[in-house]
């Protein structure tokens, strides 16, 4: 069984030097990001068939900041340091990375993935990195997305029930 630690919690100045210590051993590396706020079986179905495109998973994180910078200043509902541990602790895992823009592009090009996932809900032509991984290269996949389970729904579904 494999121990939880923080190991797979990376700062962005570790991630490059990282990488190229697991493609020295051949390894696929793939990348994905999200907010990952209040994180729901979506999430983790998703998270899964992510790892299942290559050996290593590697999340870019949105931090507080940048999830602000998105969605509005009322998210994100859980801090970015529960949301990190939270992720580093599933299976699937195996780095997690926060990033403070709001888009993961410069993440990408440090990480140089050879599989970019993004949910189905976005079209390859809008999917930031996919050009930049394509030209290297890689291939971008896209997954469907869990029915009926997501972030929003989550809290619109508190707000119905507690009249907030």
């Amino acid at each position: 069984m494999k121990k939880i630690n923080n190991r797979k919690i990376v700062e962005r100045s570790e991630i490059k030097h990282l990488i190229k210590l697991e493609r020295d051993k051949a390894l696929t590396v793939v990348f994905t990001n999200g907010c990952f706020d209040i994180i729901h079986a979506g999430h983790v179905t998703y998270l899964q068939e992510a790892a299942n495109q290559g050996d290593i998973l590697i999340i870019g994180l949105n931090s507080d900041i940048s999830v602000r910078q998105i969605k509005g200043d009322k998210r994100p509902i859980v801090g970015q340091m529960q949301r990190v541990k939270v992720l580093a602790a599933l299976e699937c895992v195996d780095y997690v990375v926060l990033f403070d823009e709001p888009d993961p592009e410069n993440l990408i090009k440090d990480v140089v993935p050879d599989v970019l996932v993004k949910g189905a809900d976005w079209s390859e032509k809008n999917i930031i990195g996919a050009d930049f991984v394509k030209s290297r290269g890689g291939r971008v996949e896209r997954i469907e997305l869990v029915p009926e389970i997501s972030t929003t729904t989550i809290i619109e579904r508190i707000i119905m029930r507690y009249g907030l």
